[in-house]
């Protein structure tokens, strides 16, 4: 079966056909870096992460492209407000949305581009579309430059909007405007803004505005026409509604097909920095729910589906993955490790089919419900086989839990240390037993479950594992 995906360009689901056979270019607009990411922003990386890992289970190269938004009117009006310079509140974000993205285990991108690295790009566009009559600069000496929708007839075909019930850009005067719709491509200096926040243009110091900066680091990481452009629902309109008319208007064929994700609300509410109601990893970590689990989490829901997050689904979906991660810790145990095998038909289906990693995920525990069958009846071959399948599966999802990008990194020690003690309080116990103190042995057992240590006697021996829901 081919990858078939939703096209929000077409509202359709269709064939995916990469422009070149076994190479694939995708572009996921990444954060406005204004302040620190929450777990919505982190439902984009996970989601856009698996489509990679398919595509790259399937035999394509892959250049994935994520870029970082570190200048605009957001990220300005931050450092405004603490006075700090623009650069210094984008990059402590970033570094802490970097290491957001390695915890979950979501691959670092082929390149991450900064806008204010592609400045001379976006200015080569702009001269293009005013040159070919699709932008003009402003004539009240503001030296701001616009797009002219008007110029560019297919404006509205991706959001469905027809241009007389859009909303109208507030970012400059409309009375600079030829038209309410028309968006702004370069922003002159305003009275109050840092000069560090400026750059020399052929229309004077000012800013990109926020669209043409995508357009700009497409162009030049991807090449004029590209294979999937991806982002939040959110940004259809008007970001990517503004990159295609810009793009196509300045001769770029631009993305053949566009990806979106639904949102994640709290409550009835889009999670949202400017709203304030936010759910960091923070917050996360401090309920003792791991990253790994947040990542189950993210993925229980198909990537089109709005989830509504609760800290009680959170919490119910974490035990749903630590009961996977028993069946691969136990049939390790009873058989060792095995190679990864070839992915079930079922699994296949669902993730070529606009992956839909929520089918994919219950036809992963359906293996597993096997593989404990299997565990009970000692069927060594059955063990290994659902062994093979299970971890084929979580390593498509990024989420086996013997991948060494789950390890505890600088805590090693700490770990050993830690598995030390639980080693000599066990054998304390089975001495116990040996010499049937059964209240001494029941005695260790409880205080290490006290400690969130539970254990399980095995035929192989006692077995150990941190409750995290305690």
């Amino acid at each position: 079966m081919t990858l078939r995906l939703y096209d929000t360009a077409t509202r359709s689901v269709r064939d995916f056909v990469p422009r070149e056979a076994g190479r694939v270019g995708i572009y996921l607009c990444g954060l406005t870096v204004q302040s620190e990411p929450h777990i919505g922003h982190l439902r984009s990386g996970v989601n856009y992460d698996v489509l990679r890992r398919w595509l790259l289970r399937g035999g394509s190269e892959v250049t994935f492209i994520r870029n970082i938004t570190d200048i605009d009117d957001k990220v300005l009006a931050k450092s405004i407000e603490y006075g700090r310079p623009f650069w210094s509140i984008a990059y402590a974000n970033e570094v802490v949305l970097a290491a957001a993205y390695r915890s979950l285990n979501v691959l670092p991108p082929t390149y991450e581009p900064r806008a204010t690295g592609h400045v001379p790009d976006m200015h080569l566009l702009i001269e293009n579309l005013i040159a070919t009559g699709h932008a003009y600069v402003a004539a009240d000496d503001s030296g701001d430059v616009y797009f002219d929708v008007r110029s560019y007839p297919e404006y509205g075909a991706l959001s469905g909007q027809h241009p007389d019930a859009m909303q109208h850009p507030d970012d400059g005067p409309e009375r600079a405007k030829r038209n309410p719709n028309d968006f702004a491509l370069w922003k002159g200096q305003k009275a109050g803004e840092p000069v560090d926040a400026t750059w020399p243009s052929p229309w004077g110091r000012g800013r990109p505005g926020w669209h043409i900066e995508c357009s700009a680091m497409c162009w030049r990481y991807l090449g004029p026409e590209f294979d999937i452009h991806g982002g939040g629902l959110d940004l259809t309109f008007p970001h990517h509604e503004n990159e295609i008319a810009q793009s196509r208007a300045a001769g770029l064929p631009f993305a053949r097909y566009w990806v979106h994700h639904a949102l994640l609300n709290l409550g009835e509410a889009k999670m949202s920095k400017s709203l304030g109601n936010v759910i960091d990893l923070d917050h996360v970590t401090a309920m003792g729910i791991r990253p790994i689990e947040l990542r189950y989490y993210l993925l229980e829901s198909h990537y089109r589906s709005r989830i509504d997050y609760t800290d009680e689904s959170l919490r119910e979906k974490a035990v749903a993955l630590r009961r996977i991660e028993g069946f691969v810790q136990r049939a390790v145990e009873r058989v060792g490790p095995v190679p990864v095998d070839d992915l079930p038909a079922a699994f296949v289906a669902a993730m070529d089919d606009d992956l839909n990693t929520s089918a994919a995920l219950a036809s992963l525990r359906e293996v597993v419900h096997h593989g404990n069958t299997a565990l009970d009846t000692s069927d060594d071959a059955a063990i290994r086989d659902a062994l093979a399948a299970v971890r084929a599966m979580l390593d498509v999802l990024g989420i086996d839990p013997l991948d060494p990008a789950w390890g505890d990194g600088g805590s090693d020690h700490l770990k050993e240390v830690v598995d030390s003690l639980v080693a000599l309080a066990l054998d304390q116990r089975t001495q116990a037993r040996a010499r049937k103190d059964w209240t001494a042995a029941d005695a260790v057992r409880d205080q290490l479950k006290q400690a969130g240590i539970m254990v399980e006697d095995t035929p192989a021996g006692p077995r150990w594992t941190v409750d995290d829901g305690r």
